[in-house]
């Protein structure tokens, strides 16, 4: 048994980078994929008592529907939480060496709030999405090839449309609980004789 996968909250480091890839969808529509590097940050203190604090860097990459919600809300300081899959892919460089890198692919995505003063068009704090996307092999040039699978995106705004090439998403409403019942009012016996303990 094996087990591949990541859990991440962090910062979005810079505006993602989205791309459309040729041939992959109807009436013209390529497949999208985002990228983009997420910050998180751990705070300890050192053998001095010192606060330190060190950040890591994740590459991320998403495709299909999860990259359309990255287009749509995500930018530079948007916190996220992200579930994903470690791919490691290589490439040659210029010089003849291969050179590796190590990237998370985005199975569930969810914003988990916005810096002050941003209007994201009626997104609503809270927005996820879930779904299951293959994974990318980058290849030389800066395209992407990778299979993808279909999702539900569960919106607390709105989200609307079939894009190129995919299922349309199954959207679920969030669950409520239902209303408490009133309790039951006692039957009222006006029989005198009732009221004896005995």
């Amino acid at each position: 048994m094996s087990l591949n996968k990541v859990m991440l909250i962090g910062n979005v480091g810079k505006d993602p980078e989205v791309r459309y890839l040729e041939g992959a969808g109807q009436n013209g529509a390529g497949r999208k994929v985002a990228t983009f590097t997420l910050a998180t940050s751990e705070r300890y203190r050192d053998r001095n008592g010192d606060s330190r604090e060190n950040t890591e860097w994740h590459n991320i990459v998403a495709w299909g529907q999860p990259a359309d919600i990255v287009e749509r809300f995500v930018k530079k300081g948007t916190q996220l939480y992200i579930e994903g899959r470690l791919r490691t892919r290589s490439w040659t460089d210029k010089t003849g060496g291969t050179r590796y890198t190590t990237e998370i692919n985005v199975d569930n995505l969810q914003l988990l709030g916005r810096r002050d003063g941003q209007n994201d068009g009626g997104y609503q704090q809270g927005g996820q999405y879930y779904g299951q996307q293959g994974g990318g092999n980058y290849q030389q040039g800066g395209t992407y090839a990778g299979q993808q699978g279909s999702g539900n995106y569960q919106p607390s705004g709105t989200y609307a449309g079939q894009q190129g090439g995919y299922q349309q998403p199954s959207y679920q409403k969030p669950y409520q609980a239902p209303a408490p019942a009133e309790p039951a009012k006692p039957a009222v016996d006006d029989d005198p004789a009732d009221d004896l303990p005995f």
